[in-house]
């Protein structure tokens, strides 16, 4: 396709009367965007609230199990120097 074809083409396509669009298009563009984002809030409140209890879990379970302190030793160690 040449360069005048090209431009034949778009001034086809061009003068062509605009394709018939719904009446109500814009009302449920609106009304699918809301509750995209209802939906989105939604997923982000609970991923916080999942994030705050697993917080909250691990820091009992910090409190209880006491990762830091050394367990205390099985075995005695050997007597010498009596």
């Amino acid at each position: 396709m040449n360069r005048s074809e090209r431009e034949a083409a778009a001034r086809r396509i061009m003068e062509r009367t605009a394709p018939v669009v719904p009446p109500d298009l814009c009302a449920e563009a609106v009304r699918r965007g809301g509750r995209m984002l209802r939906r989105r809030r939604i997923a982000l409140r609970l991923m916080w609230l999942l994030m705050f209890a697993a917080t909250v879990a691990f820091v009992v379970w910090a409190l209880m199990a006491r990762p830091w302190v050394e367990p205390p030793s099985e075995v005695t160690p050997p007597l010498t120097g009596w």
